[in-house]
């Protein structure tokens, strides 16, 4: 995905993978990160603590990681417009 958002990470690459959500959501918020994920958890976070960070939540159920990334890169312009919307939590990509 860094040909659409170069300055993108994955948890893992941050050494977050076995983190819980509170620590994921602090790392995003001191990084200015957006956080996409299949996650329900987010978007409750979402809803309680508002933001920053945003968050990007991909509604797939059980699917393949090429199958997130179709949906992120289908819907770039949605999640470029969302990103810049200085008033928008959050987003929901199906």
């Amino acid at each position: 995905m860094a040909d659409l958002f170069p300055d993108s990470t994955h948890v893992r690459e941050v050494g977050l993978k076995e983190a819980e959500d509170p620590a994921v959501w602090e790392y995003a918020k001191q990084q200015s990160f957006m956080i996409v994920s299949k996650d329900a958890d987010f978007h409750q976070r979402s809803f309680v603590f508002g933001f920053p960070p945003k968050v990007v939540w991909v509604r797939l159920g059980n699917c393949t990681t090429a199958e997130v990334e179709q949906v992120i890169r289908k819907d770039f312009e949605s999640i470029k417009v969302f990103a810049e919307d200085e008033e928008a939590a959050f987003l929901i990509l199906m």
